[in-house]
């Protein structure tokens, strides 16, 4: 319950949508008891108009159903007298037209209203998902499946709205249909209608006991889901891998795995989902039949109370107390597959970020003095990466992080964005803890170029400016030269306008490389990161990567992190990380000179 009451929170504020939506569902609800009200003058006008109720007085005007009735006898009353039978009949045909109509323009009319509170209660869930989800710290990404990540933005969302936000109707009109037709039933006759009320909690305990096993089956679906998407996504990225090594039979084998298991658990759940209404249907009839028999068992003792057409009207009206019950059964059933998908969802929107931004952040705007690095240690969970870490990184000068794979080199430089916070310790910019900046102040400072460009599903002018504003297209172009990208984006098609696909699929991987520079260029950063940036390319493309880099650190506080260390002799100092310790520091010629680790790492790059 609590979780339904979080997504029928994102439709704030109700008072948007309560006040015409009751009052438009009460007035479809009156019309709809009209129309079966008027089954009994109906069938008397048609089959014994002798016998039709006469009033000759018209009544006194009050809020009472006697009143209503009264009130209609005495028109028809009137007008067959004045003009026969047949102008009475065509009297009630046309309350009768009239009163259906009226019915369902304000069921449309509510239901317009239901479909603007679900899709601004949708539109306010996948806001607050892509928020959430955009601004988590990159450690919560590392430790769950992509999969499980996605099958909760697709396929949890859409259950919420295919169960929950669908069924709204359902639960807040079909009850006032219920609560209507029973008070019509109670005053035609009170012992039938208790009879019933006796018999309709059966139904109501079936069902419930059919429903109960759900939220476990809709649990399991949906953790199949997340491994099952998990699968298809790495289908997809790791495409080479699997054909180069003939690996198409083992994925394919565990992918029919899950995807098997996925079937026989979601069989079974919609097998007792769709149970749910014909149970209730068949119960339904049941307990009509039921007052059928004790309604004629009444008649034949003549206690029954009523005419024959009162009875057909009051088995009419038990008839539409029924539907909606059964409805609502159904609902209930699929709204529990929308509680646990919403479940899902609100374990994401749940989550704390552990990248917190101070009460009272300092701005900063430009970088003045030095970066530095106090005591730092850190550690993913038990296992420490960086262990007392002393560095400090003066303006304009280039600082180089070597060491061998698993050191802790990009985990160093991650620390300075505050892709994560270390553990103990601290990180100074111009004599304040990054903690103490607003985060989106601190970011903007800085200029990130990985082996890994990140590229997105757009133009290759968007890509370039990426996160800004208000930028002309002659900036763009600027960007684009100094990163050596000019040429080959004016050879493409549509040039600045051609999308350059998924990653940056169209382009060769040093192609894409002097795209992120370019980006980094026209972001115009005091401070620069630069992690293997040139490692994972070809000759070629390293020559023309590795000009747009020095063009790009000039006159910038750097941070490089290299693998290829014949790119990085000329920096102010070389650090050389070893099991997450500074084991050397010192520039090129000085570290050569000591015939520690960076000698050998150097003699190792050259023998290869």
């Amino acid at each position: 319950m609590e979780i339904f009451k979080r997504i029928l929170a994102y439709a704030k504020p109700y008072s948007k949508f309560w006040p015409p939506y009751l009052a438009l569902s009460i007035f479809s609800v009156l019309f709809g008891i009209a129309n079966y009200a008027l089954l009994g003058p109906v069938l008397s006008m048609l089959f014994e108009p002798e016998n039709a109720t006469a009033v000759a007085t018209k009544p006194e005007f009050s809020l009472t159903i006697d009143y209503v009735e009264n009130a209609f006898n005495y028109y028809l009353y009137d007008i067959t007298t004045a003009s026969g039978a047949i102008k009475g009949l065509v009297f009630v045909c046309v309350a009768l037209v009239t009163a259906t109509l009226l019915s369902n323009i304000c069921r449309y009319l509510s239901q317009r209203i239901l479909v603007n509170m679900k899709t601004k209660l949708m539109y306010n869930l996948r806001a607050d998902l892509f928020k959430k989800i955009s601004g988590l710290d990159v450690g919560y990404f590392n430790s769950q499946r992509k999969g499980d990540i996605l099958s909760s933005i697709s396929n949890d969302v859409n259950e919420i709205q295919n169960t929950i936000a669908s069924s709204f109707h359902i639960i807040f009109r079909e009850p006032l249909l219920v609560i209507g037709f029973l008070a019509m039933l109670f005053y035609m006759s009170p012992k039938l209608t208790l009879v019933s009320l006796v018999a309709l909690p059966m139904s109501a305990i079936v069902i419930s006991r059919i429903t109960h096993k759900l939220r476990k089956g809709a649990i399991e679906t949906q953790a199949l889901m997340g491994t099952i998407l998990s699968q298809f996504e790495e289908a997809i990225s790791g495409s080479r891998i699997i054909k180069a090594f003939n690996a198409q039979k083992y994925v394919d084998q565990n992918f029919r795995k899950n995807n098997e298991k996925h079937k026989r658990v979601s069989r079974s759940v919609y097998y007792r989902q769709e149970l749910a209404s014909p149970v209730s249907e068949f119960l339904g009839i049941t307990v009509a039949a039921i007052v059928l028999f004790f309604g004629g068992w009444l008649n034949y003792k003549g206690e029954l109370g009523m005419s024959w057409t009162s009875f057909v009207v009051y088995i009419g009206f038990y008839w539409r107390v029924l539907e909606p019950a059964k409805a609502i059964a159904s609902s209930y059933a699929s709204i529990q597959k929308g509680i646990i998908s919403g479940g899902r969802v609100f374990a994401i929107l749940d989550v704390e970020n552990t990248i917190k931004e101070s009460d009272n952040p300092k701005p900063i705007s430009k970088f003045k003095d030095k970066i530095e690095f106090k005591s730092i240690n850190f550690a993913y969970g038990d296992e420490p990466v960086l262990k007392d870490i002393n560095l400090t990184i003066p303006k304009g000068k280039t600082i180089a992080i070597v060491g061998p794979s698993g050191a802790g080199k990009s985990t160093l430089a991650d620390l300075i964005p505050r892709f994560w916070n270390c553990n103990s310790g601290d990180i100074l910019i111009d004599g304040s803890s990054i903690k103490d900046y607003r985060i989106s102040d601190l970011r903007s400072l800085m200029g990130i170029v990985t082996q890994e460009a990140i590229l997105f599903n757009d133009s290759v002018k968007n890509n370039i400016t990426f996160g800004l504003e208000n930028i002309s297209d002659a900036q763009v172009a600027e960007a684009a030269e100094i990163a050596n990208a000019a040429e080959f984006i004016n050879q493409m098609e549509d040039g600045y306008q051609t999308n350059i696909g998924d990653r940056g699929g169209k382009l060769s991987g040093g192609q894409r490389q002097r795209l992120a520079i370019a980006r980094a260029v026209l972001k115009n950063p005091p401070i620069l990161i630069l992690d293997e940036a040139t490692s994972a390319l070809d000759t070629e493309s390293e020559r023309l990567v590795q000009d747009a880099l020095t063009r790009l650190m000039d006159k910038r506080t750097c941070l490089v992190i290299a693998h290829r260390l014949s790119t990085i002799q000329h920096a102010d100092e070389i650090i050389v990380l070893q099991k997450g310790r500074i084991a050397e520091r010192g520039t090129h010629k000085s570290l050569l000179e000591q015939k520690g680790l960076y000698s050998h790492l150097c003699e190792l790059q050259a023998f290869s």
